[in-house]
């Protein structure tokens, strides 16, 4: 039985937690930055294209229209995060990103684009600002910090702004919701009904008022979760400037 030198355990330990702590391979740090570049230019185009229209119409009314086709693009193109962190090149957990991503793709797809009575409801205008500020700001912090560039502006409107977008948007998906409760009742829109072959049922009205009800426990967790992140990444700075 061979003897184990000493510090050579202790050795072997710094490696693994050298291992972890490294972040991704060279190839898959240039792919995630082309990812990120890309996905805030599209989310600058929507911004744009928002602007534009109001300014060509002089109201706020029926901009979702403007910037339909973009926006589905660019939020079903966020369905990629949920890859990046089942395969290991982002480090965050594929749960709380599969959620996030598919609540949105979900109010997207499901509600927005296929109830077309709610896309004129200003509630729509309210999440989609949301969005768009926040996902400009979102990827635009990952982008400089995989260049290992971030200018402290980016990362102090990431872990500032979302004290407002972050409820004006769950507050235009709630009222989004909501307005689309009728015409899903009246239309029976994506429900099943017995008897059916395969036995089984779903009524889409009363699975969007669950969604609904969801947001009460959820949100508070998710809201008080950036705001400790903020005292994590900024509380530092902003003690040691009430020092100087």
């Amino acid at each position: 039985m061979s003897a184990v030198a000493p510090g050579t355990s202790k050795a072997a330990h710094s490696d693994v937690a050298a291992k972890k702590k490294k972040g991704p391979g060279a190839l898959a740090t240039a792919y995630l930055v082309i990812y990120n570049v890309v996905m805030t230019a599209g989310w600058l185009v929507i911004a744009v294209g928002l602007v534009r229209a109001y300014l060509a119409r002089g109201s706020y009314h029926g901009l979702y229209y403007s910037i339909e086709k973009p926006l589905k693009f660019f939020q079903t193109g966020a369905l990629l995060e949920i890859l990046h962190c089942a395969v290991g090149i982002v480090p965050s957990s594929v749960v709380l990103t599969g959620f996030q991503v598919m609540s949105r793709v979900f109010l997207t797809w499901a509600v927005t684009h296929s109830v077309r009575e709610v896309q004129s409801e200003d509630s729509v205008l309210l999440f989609v600002t949301a969005w768009t500020i926040t996902e400009i700001i979102r990827y635009s912090f990952y982008t400089f910090s995989l260049l290992n560039h971030l200018p402290y502006l980016i990362k102090w409107a990431r872990y500032t702004f979302f004290f407002v977008l972050y409820p004006m948007g769950v507050t235009g998906e709630l009222l989004t919701i909501y307005a689309a409760l009728p015409y899903v009742q009246k239309t029976g829109l994506y429900s099943v009904t017995l008897p059916n072959k395969y036995n089984f049922s779903f009524d889409y009205y009363t699975f969007l008022i669950l969604i609904m009800i969801s947001y009460i426990p959820l949100f508070p967790q998710l809201y008080f979760h950036m705001i400790r992140q903020r005292k994590k990444v900024l509380g530092h700075v902003e003690d040691y400037s009430k020092v100087e």
